[in-house]
């Protein structure tokens, strides 16, 4: 909940025992069973505060008005075709969202959920682009038993006199129904969580229940997914495990019950069915409740692949594993929930006989099949006991609507039958163990280092949530699955066979590096059987763009060794485009950091796309006018949303290809993975499309400076914000993108490009200085509009990346802290003082920019990235203050709730734009600052002042002949 003192305290330690008794921590100190020193906390009787959505000004929707009409129109043509346009303002979830949210379960790309502080099940992504927001309190953990996704809890003690029993989740949901009914509200929704608390360090969390129900039992749960850097396989998987430690702090011993539940509902025509296994593993046995559905979540007139769920436990000596297959939440089942509870109640376990009662009757339409597993052990006085349950899915194919299937990265380790499910759970069991060594080993360093502040090292981890929950998607190849295409293909999609999708010719045959020395002009290339662009500035000489297209390996040539499949992720659950790339700008440190080898797959897929052209005619929502999809040389703002990677730019509101900042984003973010992971052979491959790129924007430089200049309307990331001649967010990316390229060109033999971008450099550097510095800063553009001197958060962007990438400082030192100091004395500390993260735009008067929405609100990855910024520059106590005010507002116990679903941005009053956003991952753009590769530091330098080796009259960077 918000409160006053938000903006009046600031609070530097978290430690456990303010959550947990002393005693209780020393009980745990074993196996991992406590929670870690350095952790997000809350408990859980902590109020869920509904989150505030943000709103527009009476002057923006004057402004965007005809925008909103052509948006309401575009957004029900889309549902007419049963699609979900990729921006849509107007339709709002049934389920508001609130301050409820916890570590999201499962690895990346396979589908996901995630487990709300307190303990409900919600957030489902499973069908990609979908996400239902909504708790399924029937899935529960419960001491003594639970059901629809619930985990419960039964004891009993040896003289009798003292039972409890409770679902393992505070309070009472208000869609439980009357406590008569013959479903879950008939359990013991007991707990109160005024002694339960939770710890997340993702990809773990711990919840602690010191005392409840039982005040002599303290109850230990740990999540544990297999979210594991550099591990291409496990970190794929989607599974997880809780692990239950008891210790029984009585006189008397204790038989405790846990109990697993989980429902799946069907609709029209789908159905479910449940089964029990029973396997042997050496002493342990592992149980599981095996059940698998048509359609979760949606109809299956809509097409969607089988999803499959299995809950298990892992059977021991002292613990005895018991399941119910099929019950259902109202009468007419043979076994409902109020008869499971009782069943619980009385015996604390399931019959033994249920593991030979074979698949259950299917469902009907619309009802709700649950199943559970009981696990049940005694525990002696003051003695202990662990419990382990797993939770595994499989959705093994992906279907787009208007495009391919493809089956899922796991399923190249695990199959696509419906017994991979099991399989999974199977595994977690066994391997868990093994997790959380890898999971504490590359932790551990960032963890126990005292330079760092406390609040940075676990909102450093948390802030990865997204790379699980932000719908991500991971196939197993670029090939599509067999069966490839939508059974009902829409109109839209009827046309594609008449319509030229022009790539890159392919050749197989690798490439040495001496070939472009000097034999290749790499004057930017169109191939055999690719469209010519006839617009003179992006026309490309047919000679040397032959050369180029054969050193092309894509994706499906890597070796095996090196095949990690490719990768999808949201710009975010409510704006669904995949890989939005000048977003992916921000998060991208993350990728490159922790999975090196699906950030380069990502800039090969942009690389291929930079010299491919989709001709077909869309209608852009700004001004209503039309251009074509995707244009040659452009980079494409997104891999698109109903069929990624064969229909790019799901985006319209703008003809992205006359934005300025994404290409100069493609070239920095290239050379920075080129020069981290020095890989020769992707700077190969990836080299023409770079060229080309930078080519591109030579006809955005309307005088002849060296500079590109903005063409007065929001051609940038900022898409609400219009610039005016020369900006500072541009051409400064510009600058980076001019000395990054002449870096690469050097490195992969280009050597005449290397001298051209240098020459280019020389002259830009100086018209970029004179028409935006003013003494102390950057100013916003060279236009004349109100806002034109305005003081942006985000000016020095190019910067960032140059250093980030071992490159040269793009301005002296005084110039860079200068414009940093301004930024952090104006739109960090005069915020709320420094409470809230940077606000985009300030004027020098100290007042906020309130030219357009985006210039007033604080976005939240921006300002992880002027912190990285600020740490390159030395400024690193400015850097840790700027980015302390993102943790305040968004993280703290005192803040606004964003908990695990960090938006794209807030406003002054901290209601949110866009929940669950892919930018904020520019934290670890800090992380990268503060430990920067050895591999970029040692990389060879490019001094741009060096002797220019060609005339100024060959100043183009589009040019015929070679040097």
């Amino acid at each position: 909940m918000v409160t006053g003192n938000i903006f009046h305290c600031r609070k530097n330690s978290w430690p456990p025992e303010e959550y947990v008794s002393r005693h209780t921590l020393h009980l745990f100190d074993f196996d991992s069973a406590g929670p870690p020193k350095h952790a997000w906390r809350r408990r859980l009787n902590s109020h869920a505060n509904i989150l505030k959505e943000f709103s527009i000004t009476f002057m923006e929707a004057i402004k965007m008005v005809r925008l909103g009409i052509r948006l309401w129109s575009y957004v029900r043509e889309e549902a007419s075709h049963g699609r979900k346009a990729p921006i849509d303002p107007f339709t709002r979830e049934s389920c508001k969202p609130s301050a409820s949210q916890g570590v999201p379960l499962g690895g990346m790309g396979s589908g996901s959920m995630s487990r709300g502080f307190r303990g409900e099940f919600r957030q489902w992504q499973i069908v990609p682009g979908t996400c239902d927001s909504s708790p399924v309190m029937a899935n529960q953990f419960s001491v003594k038993l639970s059901s629809s996704t619930c985990l419960l809890i039964f004891v009993s003690r040896d003289s009798g006199n003292k039972k409890y029993a409770s679902v393992l989740a505070p309070g009472r949901h208000e869609g439980l129904g009357k406590a008569r009914d013959e479903g879950i509200s008939s359990w013991g929704w007991n707990l109160s969580g005024q002694h339960s608390t939770y710890h997340a360090l993702f990809p773990r969390a711990w919840t602690i229940y010191d005392g409840e129900p039982d005040p002599e039992l303290k109850v230990s749960c740990r999540q544990i997914s297999p979210f594991i850097p550099h591990n291409y396989k496990d970190t794929s998987l989607p599974t997880a495990v809780f692990v239950y430690t008891l210790v029984n702090t009585g006189r008397e011993r204790a038989k405790v019950s846990l109990l697993f539940t989980w429902a799946v509902s069907s609709f029209l025509g789908s159905s479910l069915f449940n089964f029990a296994f029973n396997f042997t593993l050496s002493i342990k046995r592992l149980v599981l409740a095996f059940f698998s559905n048509r359609c979760l979540f949606l109809q299956t007139a809509k097409g969607n692949p089988p999803v499959t769920f299995a809950i298990a436990a892992c059977e021991t000596q002292n613990v005895n594993v018991t399941v119910l297959p099929c019950f259902g939440l109202t009468e007419g089942r043979s076994v409902t929930a109020r008869q499971m509870w009782d069943k619980m109640m009385q015996d604390g376990q399931f019959d033994r006989q249920n593991f030979n009662s074979g698949p259950s009757m299917p469902s009907s339409p619309g009802e709700t099949l649950c199943a559970a597993v009981s696990a049940s052990a005694w525990v002696e006085p003051h003695g202990k006991c662990t419990i382990a349950f797993s939770l595994a899915w499989s959705s093994p194919k992906i279907k787009f609507l208007k495009g391919s299937s493809y089956h899922r990265r796991y399923t190249k380790f695990y199959g696509t039958s419906e017994r991979a499910a099991l399989n999974l759970a199977h595994d977690a069991l066994t391997n868990y163990k093994r997790w959380e060594e890898e999971i504490e080993k590359w932790q551990s360093p960032i963890l126990n280092d005292q330079r760092l502040p406390e609040w940075y090292k676990f909102t450093l981890f948390n802030e990865l949530y997204f790379l699980v929950a932000g719908g991500t998607v991971w196939i197993d190849s670029s090939l599509p699955s067999t069966n490839v295409k939508n059974d009902q293909d829409s109109p839209e999609h009827a046309q594609k066979v008449d319509v030229k999708v022009t790539e890159a010719e392919v050749n197989r045959r690798h490439t040495t590096i001496s070939e472009y020395s000097t034999t290749s002009g790499c004057n930017g290339s169109t191939g055999d059987g690719l469209k010519n662009n006839s617009d003179p500035a992006v026309t490309q000489n047919k000679r040397n763009s032959n050369n180029l297209s054969e050193h092309f390996k894509w994706q499906d040539q890597l070796d095996d060794h090196d095949d990690v499949g490719r990768f999808l992720y949201l710009e975010g659950v409510e704006y669904i485009m995949w890989n939005t790339y000048d977003v992916h700008f921000y998060a991208s440190f993350a990728l490159l950091d922790l999975f090196p080898k699906i950030e380069l797959n990502i800039q090969r897929d942009f690389a291929k796309a930079v010299l491919s052209e989709d001709g077909r005619r869309v209608k852009f929502l700004a001004e209503g006018n039309y251009g074509i999809r995707k244009v040659r040389g452009a980079v494409p703002h997104d891999l698109g949303t109903h069929d990624p990677w064969n229909e790019m730019n799901a985006y319209n509101i703008h003809d992205t290809s006359k934005w300025k900042d994404l290409n100069p984003k493609f070239v920095l973010q290239v050379y920075r993975d080129f020069a981290a992971t020095g890989d020769m052979q992707f700077g190969v491959d990836v080299w023409p499309a770079v060229r080309t790129a930078m080519e591109y924007m030579e006809q955005f430089d309307r005088d002849d400076d060296g500079l590109i200049e903005n063409d007065g309307f929001p051609d940038q990331t900022y898409d609400t914000w219009t610039v005016h001649g020369v900006s500072a967010y541009c051409g400064c990316l510009w600058l980076a993108a001019l000395q990054a390229a002449a870096a690469m060109a050097e490195q992969i033999g280009d050597k005449f490009f290397a001298e051209t971008c240098k020459t280019k450099f020389c002259t830009a550097k100086s018209a970029f200085e004179k028409k935006l510095w003013n003494g102390s800063y950057f100013k916003y553009d060279s236009g004349s509009s109100s806002n034109s001197k305005s003081i942006q958060a985000d000016q020095l962007a190019g910067q960032w990346y140059t250093a980030s990438s071992g490159l040269a400082p793009l301005f002296d030192e005084f110039k860079i802290r200068s414009a940093l100091q301004k930024i952090y004395d104006f739109n960090v500390m005069k915020v709320k003082g420094g409470r809230m993260g940077a606000v985009n735009g300030m004027h020098l008067n100290g007042k906020v920019d309130e030219t357009c929405m985006q210039s007033r609100e604080i976005w939240t990855g921006v300002t992880y990235a002027v912190a990285a910024n600020m740490i390159l520059a030395g400024m690193e106590k400015e850097a840790f203050a700027t980015a302390e005010g993102i943790f305040i507002a968004g993280w703290s116990e005192e803040g606004f709730g964003y908990w695990f679903q960090t938006p794209e941005a807030w406003t002054m009053d901290g209601h949110f734009r866009s929940l669950i956003y892919m930018r904020p991952l520019a934290i670890w753009g800090m992380q990268w600052a503060l430990s920067i590769p050895k591999a970029i530091l040692d990389a060879p330098k490019v001094n741009m002042m060096d002797k220019i080796l060609i005339s100024p009259a060959t100043f183009s960077l589009s040019l015929t002949e070679t040097g």
